[in-house]
């Protein structure tokens, strides 16, 4: 008996195969994301009477989606592509064509894009003269959520799969890393999970865990719900942002573990280096690119809340009056400053 569970075979990447513009689960997964934050981030907003107007708001999330973006994709090519290409090619970065057809950028870094939506949010704060800080807190309750249906794409184009299992979660993946039955780690492995072990020569594709659907739960679901709900709780300005900081940094570091490092990357860093195959086994001193970036965001959020707890004008939660509900004209931007110093001072 076979310990695991089939990859659906009716999930394929493409929506609709064949058709001439590629037409991706990944892709409509990001647009259910973008929408989800939004919501949420709206939702606060009308909780506390912000001084943001729905001009201001769409404004505010298309400016800083295009931030994240262009952050996600240039770490993800800088950082995790091991070819040159990108470096001595960098207009190919945002270049959606391969070959001739649309391929779409293929190919983003989750801390990339907090990177990037971070300095968007920074910059309109500054430009627009909002305080970065209840900006940043309404986003961390709205973000998590939103990233649920990012992993959800990745387990739907059948990638980031987890090392190999012999529980009952495990999930054998068309597309995972297939091992030769001679060695002898890849028999032992067959026979913990039921899977018939061909002629010797021949290459084995082995159950591995769902880390997509693990993170989607836990980095998505587990950690909105526990900023969510201590959105209106909080004991300083910023306290999201660095609960959220800390929260993901701390259950990515964890999951990490359950994850296949990229092959062709391997560990960043190793206490006690190892010979023993990454797909099976991930020493506990044992880091990979992920989890190093998950070690500056634990450290960022920490040091966010020590700087956050210290910052003047620093009232936790702010319900601004009645009277700002109704905004002028988005182009009537002296009376809409005027409007928000009004309520800084109350």
């Amino acid at each position: 008996m076979i310990l695991s569970i089939p990859f659906p075979s009716w999930l394929h990447p493409e929506i609709i195969q064949g058709f001439p513009i590629p037409v991706r689960w990944y892709g409509l997964m990001y647009i259910a994301a973008f929408a989800t934050a939004f919501f949420l981030y709206r939702k606060q907003i009308k909780e506390r009477n912000f001084p943001m107007g729905d001009d201001e708001l769409y404004d505010l999330f298309f400016k800083c989606i295009i931030a994240l973006l262009i952050g996600a994709r240039i770490v993800a090519t800088l950082v995790y592509e091991t070819s040159d290409t990108y470096r001595r090619e960098p207009w190919l970065i945002f270049w959606p064509f391969r070959d001739g057809r649309f391929t779409g950028l293929q190919g983003m870094s989750y801390h990339g894009g907090v990177i990037g939506g971070a300095l968007g949010i920074v910059i309109y704060s500054a430009v627009k003269k909002y305080d970065f800080r209840e900006i940043g807190d309404m986003f961390a309750a709205s973000i998590p959520l939103g990233y649920t249906f990012g992993r959800i794409g990745n387990f739907t184009n059948g990638e980031l799969w987890g090392r190999m299992t012999a529980s009952p979660l495990g999930m054998i993946f068309p597309d995972a890393t297939t091992y030769p039955a001679s060695l002898d780690w890849v028999r032992e492995a067959a026979e913990k999970t039921g899977v018939p072990i061909p002629a010797p020569d021949a290459l084995m594709n082995l159950p591995r865990h769902p880390s997509q659907l693990y993170e989607a739960f836990f980095e998505g679901v587990v950690l909105w719900v526990i900023i969510w709900l201590l959105r209106n709780k909080k004991p300083f300005k910023g306290f999201l942002i660095g609960l959220y900081l800390f929260g993901y940094g701390v259950i990515r570091f964890i999951l990490e573990y359950f994850r296949e490092p990229d092959v062709d990357l391997g560990y960043r860093f190793e206490i006690v280096k190892t010979s023993l195959p990454q797909a099976l086994y991930h020493p506990a001193l044992s880091f990979s690119t992920g989890q190093m970036f998950c070690v500056a965001m634990v450290a960022a959020g920490v040091v966010w809340w020590i700087v956050a707890a210290r910052l003047p004008d620093n009232k936790a939660i702010r319900v601004y009056s009645n009277q700002l509900a109704d905004q002028p004209p988005a182009g009537d931007r002296k009376k809409r400053r005027k409007l928000r110093k009004k309520a800084k001072r109350k």
